[in-house]
């Protein structure tokens, strides 16, 4: 069983950053790909952006160019730095990994992202 341990929420203002952290722990298997979603009040949870072992990334087209997900791989952690945040992005954000050869998926707990205008 894998533990996804979150940090980095807030309450933030237009225009404002935060950076959320994504600690991974309990895993014997090698993590394939790290990701975030985001769930806002009265939707549905969507991809934020994703980024897989060998590094490769995708972002939603609303994020792209103001958000970046990394990761390191040495602390089965994953990161997302995001920018220019809008009052749009406020979601509870859930950190997303799928471990093992059979790509088991687990989800984090989520983290509220508040963007006030």
């Amino acid at each position: 069983q894998v533990q996804l341990v979150e940090s980095g929420g807030g309450l933030v203002q237009a225009g404002g950053s935060l950076k959320l952290s994504c600690a991974a722990s309990g895993s014997s298997s090698s993590i394939n790909v790290m990701a975030w979603y985001r769930q806002a009040p009265g939707k549905q949870r969507e991809l934020v952006a994703k980024i897989t072992s060998g590094d490769s990334t995708n972002y939603a087209d609303s994020v792209k160019g103001r958000f970046t997900i990394s990761r390191d791989s040495a602390k089965d952690t994953v990161y997302l730095q995001m920018n220019s945040l809008k009052p749009e992005d406020t979601a509870v954000y859930y950190c997303y990994v799928l471990v093992g050869l059979r790509n088991y998926q687990f989800w984090g707990q989520g983290t509220q992202v508040t963007v006030s205008s």
